[in-house]
């Protein structure tokens, strides 16, 4: 799919999309931001499309900053969550950038493949299995089943609950933008071709 919202280069990105910017880093964060490395994926097409509308991305930043740094879940539970709404919504991008975090994050490769199996997949811990199952009740009723409510509740606090719904709300929102606005992969975030 070609874009259908083409992203802006970063050198004709709006004045606006510095604050735009700024607002994914709030003000007193839990969590370390990625480590600023030139090898690094940089997501410059989504930041690009993003451009097209500073108003909104500083919006979204804002929210999504407390999704990514302020939340009160550790950075695997977090990555667990984005990548199983990535790996429901079948979002391409999504997937592949947060498959770089949950690498920060210390989610194996082996786990990585394991979320897109979902809950059931042999070897979950009883509180990931659970975040996983809960991204897919949420994104298919809108609502965490008693059982599975039950299960978070035993290793989670009511903020952090708080934190699951919108996790997975956030990032069910950017999957459904990057794929209705046909957002294409950055060259660094593609896989090199297997031999």
């Amino acid at each position: 799919m070609s874009p259908r919202i083409e992203p802006l280069p970063p050198g004709e990105w709006p004045e606006e999309m510095q604050a735009a910017l700024a607002a994914l880093r709030p003000e007193s964060p839990r969590h370390p931001f990625p480590p600023r490395d030139p090898s690094r994926p940089k997501g410059l097409h989504v930041l690009g499309t993003f451009a097209r509308h500073p108003q909104l991305a500083r919006a979204f930043h804002t929210f999504n900053g407390h999704v990514l740094f302020g939340t009160t879940l550790s950075t695997r539970q977090r990555e667990l969550l984005v990548l199983r709404v990535a790996a429901v919504r079948a979002c391409e991008y999504e997937w592949a950038q947060h498959a770089v975090l949950a690498g920060d994050a210390g989610i194996s490769p082996e786990e990585v493949d394991r979320i897109a199996a979902g809950a059931d997949a042999p070897g979950w811990a009883p509180l990931d299995a659970a975040l996983l199952r809960a991204v897919d009740e949420l994104l298919q009723d809108a609502e965490i089943a008693d059982a599975t409510w039950a299960a978070l509740r035993a290793g989670l606090d009511d903020q952090q609950l708080m934190d699951v719904v919108f996790t997975v709300g956030a990032y069910d929102l950017l999957a459904m933008a990057l794929r209705s606005f046909g957002v294409e992969l950055d060259a660094d975030l593609r896989k090199p071709a297997s031999p």
